[in-house]
């Protein structure tokens, strides 16, 4: 299924996939209030989802190098569905984070996974574009993902029908799109990712290098904005989802504009994605800094939805430059390798932040996350030193 129909096919997918992953991140202040959490351990909550959305990525793209991308995304996103439906019920904080770690192990087949289907069916002279595309669906997934937790929250039947919601989604979508997508066989075998000789290249590992910020930006950024918005500013829980689907909404346009402009420089793909990933990541810092000085709901609005078009905007371009730069059949654990230290970030701000917050207050986590950025754009400007040739 060549064509815009396939990237439609493959950005369902991802949305759904995504709206599985990223629900919990909505459900933070609601983890906090059910099973009496300090911010430190919200942020470990997080932490552990992550571990295992990390610990599983190179098999997983082994796998889709090996056996093709429909298998895993099809058993994927059912997983998903199963450890959505496991947070629902989850009647402890210990059994919580056990079904997080697979919850987030299911969701390592994303990445993998969909950028190898991209490019599978991606029109000719609209690679980067197509990308994009198919990175709104993590910014639509997260964005649904915001609104439904926080809006059934306000209903009596509270924050976990979210959870039973997505599942139920998850099932159908599976479904479905094992029925409609065909797309590409692998090796035939899983081998042993290449690390060594990827790590070999100078410029693979400036990108995974500044991968670690952008992770450590985008995914503390997720976890705590309705907690920040409800404590710092006093806004609503279904106003502080709304602000976060907003955050959403902007990086979708940032993804789909960064993919655009990539398409439309006179240079090469892996260069042209390396000069808009500085731009990003320079206004990203100001508007990370500019959140700090937020007071009122209004403003934290523009400022996230600022922010998010420039931060959330990131990983379209990210990996656009990633899969420029390797063979077409090393996309699987390139990306996975990619994807590794975007979580390693994941891993380690969150809790990290929730510390600061707690002994310093949020300007420092914010100026910390900032900072992290900062070096980030610093990465990448190298970046297309490197790739001038």
């Amino acid at each position: 299924m060549r064509g815009w129909h396939g990237v439609g096919l493959v950005t369902g997918w991802q949305a759904v996939a995504s709206l599985s992953f990223y629900a919990i991140f909505a459900a933070t202040a609601f983890l906090r209030a059910d099973f009496g959490l300090s911010r430190t351990l919200v942020g470990v909550t997080i932490t552990v989802t992550m571990l295992g959305y990390t610990l599983l990525l190179f098999v997983m793209g082994a796998a889709v190098d090996g056996y093709g991308e429909r298998p895993v995304m099809v058993g994927g996103l059912l997983a998903l569905g199963l450890g959505a439906a496991g947070v629902a019920v989850a009647p402890s904080y210990a059994v919580l984070l056990l079904v997080l770690l697979v919850l987030g192990g299911a969701y390592a087949t994303a990445m993998p996974a969909t950028n190898r289907a991209v490019l599978a069916v991606a029109p000719p002279g609209r690679r980067n574009l197509t990308m994009s595309i198919k990175q709104v669906g993590v910014t639509v997934g997260s964005g649904l993902g915001a609104l439904l937790v926080t809006w059934t929250a306000a209903t009596r039947f509270g924050w976990r029908a979210g959870f039973v919601t997505v599942a139920a989604v998850a099932l159908v979508v599976a479904v479905a799109f094992g029925h409609w997508y065909r797309g590409d066989g692998g090796s035939g075998s899983m081998g042993l990712p290449d690390v060594r000789g990827l790590l070999s290249r100078p410029d693979y590992r400036l990108l995974v290098a500044a991968g670690f910020f952008y992770g450590a930006a985008i995914f503390t950024t997720t976890a705590y904005v309705v907690l920040y918005l409800t404590e710092s500013v006093g806004a609503a829980a279904g106003v502080a989802g709304s602000v976060l689907a907003l955050v959403q909404l902007t990086g979708s346009g940032g993804r789909i504009g960064g993919g655009a402009l990539v398409d439309r420089l006179p240079l090469g793909d892996a260069r042209a994605s390396a000069f808009v990933l500085v731009g990003q990541s320079t206004l990203g810092v100001a508007c990370i800094v500019t959140v700090t000085a937020v007071d009122t709901e209004l403003a934290a609005a523009v400022g996230f939805a600022a922010l998010g078009l420039f931060v959330f905007g990131v990983p379209a371009t990210y990996y656009a430059c990633m899969t420029a730069l390797v063979p077409s059949d090393r996309v699987g654990e390139a990306t996975a390798g990619g994807q590794l230290t975007i979580n390693a970030g994941g891993l380690l701000a969150p809790p990290a932040f929730g510390y600061l917050v707690d002994t310093a207050g949020y300007t420092a986590g914010w100026f910390a996350l900032a900072g992290g950025v900062g070096v980030a754009a610093l990465l990448t400007g190298w970046l297309t030193v490197l790739t001038r040739a």
